[in-house]
């Protein structure tokens, strides 16, 4: 299933879509996309419903974050070889673990904005996971037994304050617009194949990253396992799993967004993500 919320920045209705492409309204099965409700029993009391019988919403209405206010928001650096070597670093040993601030979720068709004294923002294209049950010393092989379902995500960096502002890399990532989530979450059912999905970025109707899972250096799985054995993740908590190549950081010279800019992210299955480049007034 696809699920997503919809209406005005913080004031979204959980919804589902149906096989016509239709909005419907889960308000009254579920209350929102969140930690308290984004588990495998909400997945199992919207399956039992009538999808159909739900009631209409305006397709035209603002589509929000197919996830709130998730206590841990983790990430993973440099999981593509290509796009280590772009940014000429040396492909992890173990994954780069990092955290993005919630309150920097906007929904998949919000602007990005670039703040205040910020020279250097830069787009990245990920497939993060949703987790739907308490997860601790996961074994790898039971890692999808965790994994509610998956949705596109812009880590959106801010490259200076990533790498020359001291400490860990949460300055550069979490500022807020810096993650775009969306339009849908969708529940792991509909993948076929995760370690094998397409994923793009194009920027001004070019393309920039074009990548697949089945390049990424850690696999969803092992993310899971190898995450679970440093921090418990819970419900609704999610982790993004890192970019291809094609970040403005490697171009030569670097090529960083600016105002007006628009982006069309796509991941398989997934849907499309559109955003427009705006400054902070």
């Amino acid at each position: 299933m696809k699920l997503l919320r919809v209406g005005p920045q913080g004031n979204e209705k959980p919804a589902i879509l149906d096989n016509e492409k239709n909005l419907r309204d889960l308000s009254k099965v579920v209350n929102d996309f969140d930690p308290q409700n984004l588990n495998f029993d909400t997945i199992e009391k919207i399956n039992q419903k009538n999808i159909n019988s739900l009631p209409l919403l305006n397709n035209n209405e603002r589509i929000g974050s197919c996830v709130t206010k998730p206590v841990n928001f983790l990430a993973i650096g440099l999981n593509y070889k290509a796009h280590a070597d772009e940014t000429n670093s040396a492909a992890p040993k173990e994954p780069i673990v990092f955290n993005k601030s919630p309150n920097c979720i906007i929904g998949p068709y919000d602007d990005v904005v670039i703040p205040q004294n910020s020279k250097s923002l830069d787009h990245e294209v990920e497939i993060a996971l949703v987790i739907g049950k308490k997860a601790k010393y996961v074994n790898e092989k039971n890692a999808q037994d965790y994994i509610l379902g998956y949705c596109i995500c812009n880590d959106i960096s801010e490259r200076d304050w990533q790498k020359n502002r001291g400490g860990q890399w949460v300055k550069g990532k979490s500022g807020d617009t810096f993650g775009p989530l969306g339009p849908y979450l969708v529940t792991k059912d509909e993948i076929e194949d995760p370690f094998n999905l397409n994923l793009s970025l194009d920027l001004n109707g070019k393309r920039r990253q074009t990548g697949n899972t089945k390049l990424m250096i850690f696999n969803f799985n092992f993310l899971i396992s190898h995450i679970t054995q440093f921090i418990t993740l819970m419900p609704g908590d999610l982790i993004t799993t890192g970019t291809p190549s094609g970040v403005g950081m490697g171009m030569t010279p670097p090529e960083y967004l600016k105002e007006g800019d628009q982006m069309k992210l796509k991941v398989d299955g997934l849907g499309e993500q559109n955003t427009k480049v705006s400054k902070e007034k």
